[in-house]
Order: C-alpha cells, then sequence, then structure tokens
C-alpha cells in the first residue's frame, strides 16, 4: 500500500510539556498523540492512501489550503466561512496532506473540523433520510472527525419518533461516546424522554442519576420529562420526591410539571391538593391551560366540596383563557349552591368581558357588585380601563382613571401602562411620553412592559431617534432591557429592509445578556428571507428550534418560499409538511405551489387535498 508521511522538526515538540498535553482539548490530544512522536523519526500520516479528488473537489481544496497558509496568523473560523456549505467530511483528508509541512496548521484545521457541525449531515437528517445519515456519521467516524454534539443529538432526537428509532437512538447513545462524543444535557433529555415515552421511567430516572455522575447537571426538562412520566403511570409519591429534588437544586418547575401534576391528583380524587398546586402555580406566574382548569373543574364536580376559593381560582383561569361562557357557568354553579361570589371573582368576569370586548356587560356587572355592597378595587378598575381602552374609547377611560381618584383609588402602574399603549396605538406619542412623566412624578415604579410600550410606539411612529434616547436613559439608570426592548428596534428596521442594522441590534441585544425569544427570531428570519440570506435564514430556523421557540405562518412562508425561488424543493416541502401537521395555515400562495407541484408528479390525490384546503 502507497503510505504518505508527515514529519515534524524535533524542537516543535518541545512547546509540550506532559502537562501542557493534559491541558489540550481530547482531540487534539489524540492527534498528537497518534500522528506525532517526540523523536526524529517520520510517522505515518495515516494508514491508507486516499482516493484522488475529482476536478470540483481538487479546486476547493486547493482554495481552502491556500487561504489557511495565507492568513495563518487569523481565527480559521472567519478564514473558512465561506467555504463551511461546501465542505464535506471527504476533504478533511485532502486539505490535511495538502497542508500536512505546518504542524500547528494542521491541528488548528483539525480542530476547526472537529468543531463544525456538517450541513450535508443534518439536511439527510431533517430530510428524515435517517439510514443515510447513520453511514454518513460512520464515515465521518473513520475520516476521524469528532462530531458535534448538536448534530448527534439532532440526529438522536429524530430517530426517537417511533419505536423502532427509540431502539436505534439508544444504541446510539450507547455507543457514540466511544468513538469521542461528549453527550451534553440536551442529549440525556432526549433519552430520558425516549425512556418516558415507551414506559420505561426507572431507567429514565437512572439515566438521570447518571448524568451527574459523567458531569451532566440534570435542568427543569430533565426533571419534568420524569416527573411526566411518572404522572403517566400514575406514581404520585415518585411525583413529590422529584418535586423535592428539584426544589432543593434551585429548580422551578415548569407549566408540564404543573399540568401533569394537577391531572394526576384530580384522577386519583386528591382534588383539595390539586387546588393548593394550582394556586402554587398561579402564584409562580404559571398560566395553567385550558385543560388544567378543565379537569380540575371536573375533578371538583366528581370528588370535591368547593368553596368560594376554589371557584373563584376556576373562574378566574377560564377567563385568562378568554373562556367567559365557562366562567359564568361556573359562577352560576356558585349561586346554585349558596356560595356568594366576591370581589375577586367579580373582578375575574370583568376581566374576562372586557378581553371579550364586552365592555357594556362588564360595566353592568360593576353596578350589579355595588348593588350587592362590594367595593370596587384598584384590580377592577384597571380591568375596565383596560377593556375601555381596547374597544378604542380612551376619553373614558381618562374620566374613569379621574372617577378611580374621586372613589379614594389612585391609579398605578398598570393602569398608566394600560392607557399609555392606547395612545401609542393611535400614534399620540406627546401624550404617551408625558404619561410616563406623570408615573415618574407620583413616585410610581414603571415596569419593563412601560418601558417597552414607549418603545414599541416611538419605533411604530418611526421616531427611531427617540426610542434610542429612551434606551440610553434605561441603562444609564440601570433599567435592563428585554427581548422585547430590542425587538422594536429590530423589526422597524427589519420593516426598512436594512438588514445590516437589524444584525447589528440582534449582536447588542446578545452583547448585553440579553437572550432572543420567538419575536426577535421571528423578525430575523424573515429578514433575512427577504434579503435572500438563506444561510442566515436557515441557521436562526435552527437555533429558535433547538431552544424550543416556534415559527409564526409568516416565518414559516418566507423560508418555504425563498427555498422553492432557489430550487431547495426537499426543504421547502419539509418545511411545508410540518406547517400543515400544526395548527398553522400556509397561505394560498405555498399551496397553489405544491399543488402544482403534487400534480406534476402524477399525484392526484394529495393535489385534490391541496387544492381544497385553500
Amino acid at each position: 500500500m502507497k503510505r504518505h508521511v508527515i514529519s515534524f522538526p524535533r524542537h516543535c515538540f518541545q512547546l509540550f510539556s506532559y502537562h501542557s498535553l493534559n491541558r489540550l482539548p481530547f482531540f487534539r490530544r489524540c492527534f498528537i498523540e497518534k500522528n506525532c512522536s517526540f523523536d526524529s523519526t517520520t510517522r505515518n500520516f495515516l494508514n491508507y492512501s486516499p482516493k484522488k479528488p475529482i476536478l470540483q473537489d481538487s479546486e476547493l481544496v486547493h482554495q481552502i489550503s491556500i487561504a489557511i497558509k495565507q492568513h495563518h496568523s487569523e481565527p480559521l473560523r472567519r478564514i473558512l466561512k465561506p467555504y463551511e456549505s461546501k465542505f464535506r467530511a471527504n476533504h478533511l483528508i485532502w486539505v490535511l496532506m495538502s497542508i500536512r509541512n505546518d504542524y500547528r496548521l494542521v491541528l488548528n484545521f483539525f480542530e476547526w473540523a472537529c468543531q463544525r457541525r456538517d450541513p450535508s449531515l443534518e439536511v439527510l437528517v431533517e430530510a428524515g433520510m435517517l439510514n443515510e445519515a447513520r453511514k454518513l456519521f460512520d464515515k465521518m467516524l473513520n475520516y476521524g472527525l469528532l462530531i458535534s454534539v448538536e448534530s448527534c443529538n439532532l440526529f438522536i432526537s429524530h430517530l426517537s419518533k417511533d419505536l423502532d428509532g427509540i431502539k436505534v437512538a439508544l444504541k446510539v447513545f450507547s455507543e457514540f461516546p466511544e468513538v469521542g462524543v461528549c453527550w451534553n444535557t440536551a442529549s440525556y433529555n432526549i433519552i430520558i424522554h425516549s425512556l418516558c415515552q415507551i414506559g420505561r421511567v426507572v431507567e429514565a430516572l437512572q439515566l438521570l442519576l447518571q448524568m451527574v455522575l459523567r458531569g451532566c447537571m440534570p435542568d427543569v426538562v430533565s426533571y419534568s420529562t420524569i416527573t411526566s412520566g411518572y404522572c403517566q403511570v400514575g406514581e404520585l409519591q415518585k411525583v413529590l420526591k422529584l418535586l423535592e429534588e428539584m426544589q432543593v437544586k434551585g429548580l422551578k418547575p415548569n407549566p408540564f410539571t404543573y399540568n401533569g401534576i394537577i391531572l394526576l391528583l384530580c384522577k386519583t380524587g386528591k382534588v383539595a391538593e390539586a387546588e393548593r398546586v394550582l394556586r402554587e402555580m398561579i402564584s409562580e406566574g404559571i398560566a395553567p391551560d385550558s385543560v388544567v382548569y378543565t379537569t380540575l373543574n371536573d375533578g371538583v364536580c366528581k370528588f370535591g366540596n368547593p368553596d368560594e376559593v376554589t371557584y373563584t381560582a376556576l373562574i378566574d383561569g377560564y377567563c385568562k383563557e378568554v373562556k367567559v361562557k365557562e366562567a359564568f357557568s361556573l359562577h352560576n354553579k356558585m349561586l346554585e349552591m349558596g356560595l356568594t361570589p366576591n370581589v375577586v371573582t367579580y373582578t375575574a368576569l370583568t376581566d374576562g368581558l372586557c378581553k371579550c370586548g364586552e365592555v357594556d356587560t362588564a360595566n353592568e356587572l360593576l353596578h350589579e357588585m355595588c348593588r350587592k355592597g362590594l367595593e370596587l378595587n384598584i384590580y377592577t378598575y384597571n380591568s375596565l380601563v383596560n377593556g375601555l381602552c381596547k374597544a378604542g374609547n380612551i376619553d373614558q377611560a381618562v374620566k374613569l382613571m379621574k372617577d378611580m381618584e374621586v372613589a379614594g383609588f389612585h391609579p398605578d402602574a398598570i393602569t398608566y401602562t394600560t392607557l399609555m399603549d392606547a395612545y401609542c396605538k393611535s400614534r399620540e406619542m406627546d401624550k404617551a411620553h408625558e404619561l410616563l412623566r406623570q408615573i415618574l412624578d407620583r413616585g410610581l415604579q414603571p415596569t419593563i412592559v412601560t418601558f417597552n410600550v414607549l418603545m414599541n410606539g416611538f419605533c411604530m411612529s418611526g421616531m427611531l431617534q427617540d426610542g434610542e434616547k429612551l434606551l440610553k436613559w434605561m441603562l444609564e439608570k440601570g433599567i435592563m432591557p428585554n427581548a422585547s426592548t430590542y425587538n422594536s428596534f429590530m423589526n422597524q428596521y427589519f420593516i426598512r429592509n436594512n438588514m445590516h442594522a437589524t444584525t447589528e441590534i440582534y449582536k447588542g441585544m446578545c452583547g448585553k445578556g440579553v437572550g432572543p425569544d420567538a419575536n426577535t427570531y421571528n423578525i430575523l428570519i424573515k429578514g433575512h428571507c427577504k434579503a435572500r440570506n438563506m444561510k442566515e435564514a436557515w441557521f436562526f430556523h435552527k437555533d429558535m428550534v433547538g431552544k424550543g421557540f416556534s415559527l409564526t405562518t409568516s416565518s414559516y412562508n418566507a423560508l418555504i418560499k425563498s427555498f422553492y425561488k432557489r430550487k431547495k424543493f426537499s426543504e421547502a416541502n419539509q418545511l411545508f409538511e410540518k406547517m400543515r401537521s400544526g395548527v398553522l395555515v400556509a397561505d394560498r400562495e405555498i399551496y397553489n405551489i405544491f399543488a402544482d407541484i403534487n400534480y406534476d408528479e402524477g399525484k392526484m390525490e394529495l393535489t385534490l387535498e391541496l387544492c381544497d384546503k385553500q
């Protein structure tokens, strides 16, 4: 067999002592230990002869090699950015052969190759071609590449969608560490979820314990997944023990944890305990979903002896979900049982009516409260002010604020913020700004929502300089902006087709330690699609989905249309199917595109189905 050799001068290894070698990243130590010698003899570069590259590959390898050699003092991540999308696993050995005489370049390039995420691999996984993806995984490992854990996570998460896939995922999870893959918390969470899906909750719990021993700290998702698994099999005591562990570790239960516990308690007839969990959930600022309220309501009817507090909690929940009909049904049950609704009950009903735009009905309800001798409170007034503002009756809302003060109730920051939002939406920015001055003059503490409302008003009115002044003032006063603050700016620059400014704001936001939210990602995705920067748009899409955020309909539409225009039909179809599997509806143009594609391919049944959906 023909062999290629690589020689290193003896003095180069004086840079590495035993201790400094141990401090090198794992893959660099492996590379040095396997391919380098501490004496003057030459060693084999790799124990096989690589096949010769085709002309197109030769040109790419030559370009990469020249770029590395000419800019050796610059970070490789920046130098090789233009070649990332074209670089494949089989290019690695050819580039290494080209730069083999400079050991520093060899190490740096090998490190870059190990850390990058292979786009071809991810495309195969996303397209559902999991067998082909596994073959590519094996091929990359044979080339000596240490595959990124993110790519591996993507692979096992797609495998975990059915029973056969879960078995393969468990095998991959067991085998890949032997070839250098270091699983992280997200990896463990995927496998824990898979085990719970197939009822192997005890093994999932054991894996949770192993995480700590292997240097991975479980997060709220880890615990919530196992908690949900035990809830499904009715193991209440183990659920409560896991909750105690979470509290000890400073982890707060998320909505899924609370929902599962409430459902389990109701199923086992422990309605009083379920009510307490519901109140704790609400006090933590976590909104239960309609399933929880419905289940708790059923549990109360079957097993409980509800009091005014229980009914009021359920009524408030239905009103927050804008299910006013169900809320009033419970109100009527209260009266039938001889229970008396209190001011909190009526305030919840008032808020629900106002959210539905039934301001007149809400006003009548307040008169009923007064006839029953109940005194309105600040929350009742705020609900009505909010309803009036949403209905566009700003003058009546201002009058109500004055009536509040006459009645001895002073408007709080929420009252002012509600009215400020109405002024901003009607483009009356002077009045909105004046309300902020009143808040500060009265010694009230404005919330971040107050500033975001004003910031959004400035941006929507095209007053970006005023918005920038407000942001500067906030930072000077130690008021930390959140994602919504920056989103207002980003959205305006996106509307103006200035993606450079949008990106700079995003970088500044991250630099301040403010994490993006779903709206941030949707703005960036739509903006980059519009600017034909599909690589950036797809990057943000992947990052967004990885963090558990959901795309809006407009973002899906933008991505699908952009991929279609670039003749990337596989990616476009994949997104379209994902969109259709959810509750989102694509626009007419996209349905027409895929109806035409399926018609040309002779898929008449699917064509007719798409035509019916329009």
